[in-house]
């Protein structure tokens, strides 16, 4: 492979409204691990779109070297198909079965080509992606989410891509899960570019791309390199701000204290023109070159002023907007003895059979307890929550609450009203509050001004998101118990920043379910728990990479 594996040229791109996602973007993604990274709605899937052929540039051009894999956020089959049609197995393997049972025709050697270990390498495949035990013939709508995100990476890997493109990779992917496809793409030999929000992906790449108002920026190192010198950055220009104020400020100072002596000597000139006794000829004229030495002066000082201001607005430009969440969150406060929920042999059916092992599962949770709830994928981890809730009722054993508003965010964040705006929304989780307040709140929650009037219908993931913390952590009563499903799926980084400022500024208890290890470190998470196929336990938190 050559030192360049993707080129982009003038990429430009709009959709058929003629909104425009990219004008004249230009870059290349060399051999190694690249993680791509920007806010939602900045368009990295669009990005890999283009490169991947799905959507057709509006102008400049994609040329990729080698052969190509892609897979998107949402996989594109049907469930249907079986794991070897997904794989692209499915021909060879049929081919190959019936040459072992005696069928020599030509088409079948045709079929198989050169694969004759296709099932081999299938299997192999399958199982470094924690597949090992899921037949070939099996449909895919018998697997979950997680299986079905494996499935499509050792698609394709099995063709052997010079260029892989992953768009959210390990979303619903359970902690193993996610283990094993760090592992995989360590080892992956090829050129990769990846959107993701998982910071322990990302911490694997070799490089950052970050999209950013329309234009790509690449960082060397890893994620936690580029966030160091992200922040470098912004201090720099945060200095260069302030800098560039105090120079406008003594440039406007100049200029008026200027002014005045200006205004002083012209006063002084004309009295004393007026004692010497000129010829009102000679009088004129001397006042007006006085006149146009003070207008030389004071363009002088105006043209400065300008050259001032001009730096301050680079500066400005250099200085991104500031998207963090200040809050304090004194009303959530519960006392560290209190006992929130208690529950013993909580037990649920489906068709008969016990979701959980043995008599159920027991959880007492207690004071401003923070605890990870994690295990695979179908264990039960968000039906637990329903139960702690009160939205569903256990079929066996029992649960009790103390009084107090418990709030559950759903990884769909359809807690809100989609036609109420964000301001009506909190107005009916906290009644109560003077409007003025609520406005205040809002704009802790970055929806200043006319943002807070918009529909929460319009609002992309990580608004979405903000407005239902706002309405969530300031209701009234406040909450004193948070559960929480999935949070960070699809969310970008600045979001997930922003919700664990809210979590660190709650006082209350919490419960979420996460696969993303670095996410719950960072919150804080002092009890964790797994549930799985023998019960709920309590273990030690995972040692960090």
């Amino acid at each position: 492979m050559s030192d360049v594996c993707v080129v982009c040229t003038n990429l430009s791109f709009s959709w058929p409204d003629d909104t425009q996602v990219f004008r004249d973007l230009s870059f290349t993604v060399s051999p190694g691990r690249t993680g791509l990274v920007a806010p939602n709605g900045a368009g990295k899937s669009t990005l890999l779109r283009l490169i991947a052929g799905d959507l057709v540039p509006t102008g400049g051009g994609v040329t990729v070297e080698g052969t190509l894999g892609y897979l998107p956020q949402n996989l594109p089959f049907t469930g249907d198909l079986t794991v070897a049609e997904v794989l692209g197995v499915a021909p060879a393997l049929t081919a190959l079965r019936a040459i072992e049972a005696g069928d020599a025709r030509e088409e079948n050697f045709a079929a198989v080509g050169d694969d004759w270990d296709v099932e081999e390498r299938s299997r192999a495949e399958l199982d470094r992606l924690g597949l090992g035990e899921v037949a070939l013939e099996r449909r895919l709508d018998t697997l979950s989410g997680g299986q079905a995100v494996s499935l499509g990476l050792a698609a394709q890997l099995l063709r052997r891509p010079d260029v892989l493109l992953l768009d959210e990779p390990t979303n619903n992917l359970d902690i193993d899960a996610r283990d094993r496809l760090y592992t995989v793409l360590e080892s992956w030999p090829g050129c990769l570019l990846l959107v993701s929000h998982d910071r322990m992906l990302l911490d694997r790449t070799d490089r950052i791309a970050e999209l950013d108002g329309g234009q790509l920026r690449l960082y060397g190192g890893n994620f936690t390199a580029y966030e160091e010198a992200s922040r470098a950055a912004r201090e720099l220009a945060e200095r260069q701000v302030r800098s560039a104020e105090l120079e406008v400020k003594r440039e406007k100072r100049e200029m008026q204290q200027a002014r005045e002596r200006a205004e002083r000597r012209a006063g002084n000139a004309a009295r004393n023109l007026g004692n010497a006794g000129l010829a009102r000829i000679v009088a004129g004229g001397l006042k007006r070159s006085a006149q146009e030495s003070a207008g030389r002066a004071q363009q002088a000082h105006a043209s400065r002023v300008s050259d001032a201001q001009s730096r301050l607005d680079q500066a400005g430009r250099a200085l991104r907007d500031d998207q963090t969440l200040a809050l304090e969150l004194p009303e959530t406060d519960v006392p560290a003895g209190r006992t929130l929920v208690e529950g013993q042999r909580m037990q649920v059916r489906y068709g008969g059979r016990a979701l959980f092992a043995g008599e159920g599962v027991d959880l007492t949770i207690r004071g401003p307890e923070r605890i990870a709830l994690t295990g695979p994928n179908g264990v039960g981890k968000s039906t637990l929550l329903r139960l702690l809730l009160g939205d569903l009722d256990p079929e066996g054993g029992q649960v009790r609450r103390a009084d107090g508003r418990v709030a559950y965010l759903s990884q769909r964040l359809d807690l809100l009203d989609v036609d109420r705006t964000v301001l009506e929304n909190l107005t009916a989780y906290a009644p109560g509050r003077p409007q003025a307040e609520r406005m205040n709140l809002l704009a802790r929650f970055l929806f200043r001004g006319a943002r807070a009037q918009l529909p929460v219908g319009v609002l992309s993931g990580g608004e979405r998101l903000r407005a239902t913390l706002a309405s969530v952590l300031y209701a009234q009563p406040a909450p004193h118990l948070l559960l929480l499903d999935e949070p960070t799926n699809n969310l970008d980084l600045v979001s997930v920043g922003q919700l664990e400022n809210a979590l660190h500024a709650y006082r209350g208890a919490f419960v979420v379910v996460s696969h993303d290890e670095r996410f719950l470190r960072d919150i804080g998470v002092d009890r964790w728990l797994r549930l799985d196929g023998s019960g709920l336990r309590e273990i030690p938190a995972p040692e960090p990479d």
